[in-house]
């Protein structure tokens, strides 16, 4: 079938990408759905860092490419041997799928499941066909899911039923910012009721990961950022202190406000500098938590004897370190009960045609989550 999709036919294209227009809006071709495969009409699809590192060349990829990774919609054919679900279906991407079977799903870690690794590096679905041609080529998928388009192709383990009175704009936030930010402190971090939490970097991720810091009880949670704006959104939020990260004294204007530093840290950006600084907040015996995706070339160099004499912990996180099955529900539930007003993250809904401006916006920090709505 034909589709309308966002193709990114090459990296590395300076901003304003409304010039530049490095994502063209044109027709793809979408190949039927294979075993265990399910057609998705996408109804929602959110912008997010990750995509924008792909665009500007700091995470390099196959070009071209439809990207998009933070989505929901609504099933629309069933490839032969998927059975739980059905036309009409509401659903989660996730960009992650979970085959079930290898160690770390086995384990109960089905973000680490080491066929949808090596699947989304090399551009398929996790069975290891591609359904996208463009020009008569067959082209990649990203990470599984290629959400800036009409109709996804996806295998059905990359998929989350949820119920209809959900908003589908809102559900889409649930399958990147909301399971990564809130994740990494229920599930990574393991946050307890009373405990003080630092969040570096305040968009989609961090402030869900400052909802659910509040959620989980901790009793001091501290936002830092270099964007004013967004620390005033973070002090509406719940946050009990706000931190300019470029204030020349923030890190001791930290430490200091806490005591001796947080007894966790989680870094949201993807920069070594600012992992390196939540680090320096990280309290002894505390845990400091990097979820960004910086650029390849980055490394963190910090006294290795910290670890030892004072018994830090440093740890990574990947999609929050989630169980989707079992988190996405979760977290719904905290939604509707007003503990996670997921809803605060949507700053802008735009149309596909948009797309170029939205990523714009997001490098230039004008937005937190913008959603495109495929049929507004």
């Amino acid at each position: 079938m034909k589709v309308r999709a966002a193709v990114l036919t090459h990296t590395g294209a300076p901003a304003p990408y409304a010039e530049s227009r490095p994502l063209e809006v044109t027709e793809v071709d979408l190949a039927p759905p294979g075993p265990g495969e399910v057609l998705v009409r996408i109804a929602a699809a959110g912008l997010c860092h990750s995509d924008l590192s792909i665009i500007n060349g700091d995470r390099p990829r196959r070009t071209p490419i439809v990207l998009g990774h933070e989505a929901a919609g609504v099933v629309e054919a069933l490839g032969e041997g998927v059975t739980d679900l059905e036309p009409g279906d509401h659903v989660i991407l996730v960009f992650v799928a979970s085959c079930g079977h290898c160690d770390p799903c086995s384990e109960g870690r089905p973000v680490l499941c080491e066929p949808a690794a090596a699947a989304n590096v090399a551009g398929t679905l996790l069975g290891g066909g591609k359904r996208l041609s463009y020009q008569g080529e067959t082209i990649d998928h990203f990470i599984g899911v290629s959400a800036f388009a009409e109709y996804a192709v996806l295998s059905r383990r990359s998929l989350q039923k949820i119920d209809k009175e959900l908003p589908l704009e809102i559900a889409a936030l649930f399958g990147c910012a909301v399971m990564t930010g809130v994740g990494a402190v229920v599930n990574t971090a393991q946050v307890r009721p009373g405990q003080s939490v630092a969040v570096v970097g305040l968009g989609g991720v961090g402030l869900s990961a400052l909802m659910g810091a509040l959620a989980a009880g901790a009793s001091r949670v501290v936002a830092v950022d270099l964007a004013d704006d967004k620390l005033v959104l973070a002090k509406a939020l719940g946050a009990t202190d706000v931190i300019n990260a470029g204030a020349a004294n923030a890190v001791e204007q930290l430490r200091e406000l806490t005591g001796g530093g947080v007894d966790h840290a989680l870094e949201m950006v993807g920069s070594a500098k600012a992992l390196e600084f939540a680090y320096k907040v990280t309290r002894r015996g505390g845990t400091t938590v990097t979820v960004g995706l910086p650029a390849s070339s980055q490394n963190l160099m910090t006294p290795v004897w910290h670890l030892v004499a004072e018994e830090r912990t440093l740890k990574g996180s990947y999609l929050g370190s989630c169980v989707p099955r079992r988190d996405i529900g979760r977290f719904v539930s905290l939604y509707r009960n007003g503990r996670l007003p997921v809803d605060q993250l949507l700053t802008g809904r735009l149309t596909l045609d948009q797309i170029n401006e939205g990523f714009d916006r997001l490098h230039r920090g004008e937005a937190i989550r913008q959603v495109i709505v495929m049929n507004p």
